[in-house]
């Protein structure tokens, strides 16, 4: 493909100048015909700027979510004040020097919305950095003619889902960092501490001295954990290997999410994300002016759960045979009764897309309740495991030193 740079008239008669790809001049011809164009003048376009390799951008690492809620944020303003977009894109990527990898996007967007390609399209073609939802509430607004607010929504729905992500990362960051000091903890122990104490205990006491069961069951547990301590890495790193290579499969990945919404405590804050994340996602298309069936398959591929995209594509059928949503969320248990209520108001006023957001704020503060007594339940928790680990090892050492006291006396 060859790129010619053509100045056209348009439908309004004015001249345009624009560029757009093809084998030859004759195809660049008949594309412009197809879009109502006259072309004027024709000339192979020599690019003298530096050249932009996008093949390797799905090499690059991906654009961080803050990036691409600042960029919306920008492209929104513009747009509402009367930029056109080309334009307002054009001086993004020229100025987002933060980010090289979201400047080569940008760019490549740019190229194919002056070959006649619309935004929505264009990004398309980026799906690591704009997903479904981005694309799908971006086409919506290019067809009502709302780009400006749709964007503004986009930023605050991936705000508020950038929030509960570092909200849920922080709650988790004390009890793993407690998880990891304590298996440290055992192993170092296990293999510095007790061999020494069970010398000790063996030149007090004699080869023939009778040891307490648990001082013996903790010698042999340390004794086989430095004899054979590679073969426990390669069954570690092996158990973790398959764990990750089993819920990146189809099945292993639905028994993963079905198994986490059983676990105690942490079933709940799963639950309550999953329902918050499926009403903002739901009401910004909705509001967005997205069909309901779009907006249900949309949503589906965002809850981040097997189980309830299962739930929510049953209800896209459902809702495609003639009932009504409400009545398909209501006889669902993975639904809470409120989510139903709500839409059913929503169904009955016509503002399904306000409604629902109230849905996504309440469980919103739930989560965030949630999280925050989360720390104060693991806490404990992982002190006693702890306290429980040390004791252990503190009664495998005064056994037999308590023996040996007493038979000294």
């Amino acid at each position: 493909m060859t790129t010619f740079s053509c100045v056209v008239i348009d439908a309004k008669g004015s001249a345009v100048n624009t560029k757009i790809d093809g084998a030859n001049r004759a195809d660049v011809i008949n594309s412009l015909a197809k879009q109502g164009l006259r072309p004027v003048s024709i000339k192979e376009f020599k690019d003298n700027s530096i050249k932009i390799d996008f093949g390797k951008i799905g090499k690059r690492k991906k654009v961080k979510s803050d990036q691409l809620v600042m960029f919306t944020r920008q492209l929104s303003a513009m747009i509402s004040a009367g930029v056109p977009i080309l334009r307002a894109l054009s001086a993004l990527a020229e100025h987002i020097s933060e980010s090289p990898v979201l400047q080569d996007i940008l760019r490549h967007v740019i190229h194919d919305i002056e070959s006649g390609s619309t935004l929505g399209d264009a990004l398309a073609k980026h799906p690591d950095t704009f997903n479904d939802i981005y694309v799908n509430m971006v086409r919506a607004g290019e067809s009502a003619g709302i780009l400006d607010d749709v964007l503004k929504r986009l930023a605050i729905q991936q705000e508020k889902n950038a929030t509960m992500r570092k909200k849920i990362k922080g709650a988790m960051a004390y009890p793993v960092v407690l998880l990891c000091i304590t298996v440290l903890a055992f192993f170092g122990l296990m293999i510095f501490i007790i061999p020494k104490i069970g010398g000790i205990m063996t030149d007090l006491g004699g080869p023939d001295a009778k040891l307490p069961g648990l001082t013996v069951a903790m010698l042999s547990i340390s004794n086989f954990i430095i004899a054979y301590w590679y073969i426990i890495l390669i069954v570690l790193a092996g158990g973790i290997s398959g764990f990750i290579a089993l819920i990146k499969t189809k099945k292993g990945k639905r028994w993963w999410h079905s198994t986490i919404l059983k676990i105690p405590i942490v079933k709940t804050i799963v639950k309550k994300n999953i329902i918050a994340r499926f009403a903002r996602t739901f009401s910004a298309l909705i509001e967005a002016g997205v069909a309901v069936l779009e907006a249900l398959s949309v949503t589906s591929r965002a809850v981040g759960n097997v189980i309830y995209e299962e739930a929510l594509m049953d209800a896209e059928s459902k809702v495609k045979n003639g009932k009504s949503l409400s009545s398909v969320i209501s006889s669902n248990p993975l639904f809470p009764p409120i989510v139903s209520q709500m839409m059913i108001v929503g169904e009955e006023t016509g503002q399904t897309g306000q409604i629902i957001v109230k849905v996504a704020d309440f469980y919103e503060e739930e989560v965030d309740a949630s999280i925050g007594s989360l720390g104060t339940i693991i806490e404990p928790i992982m002190i006693v495991i702890m306290g429980g680990m040390v004791g252990l090892i503190a009664a495998s050492v005064m056994l037999p030193i308590a023996g040996l006291a007493q038979n000294i006396s």
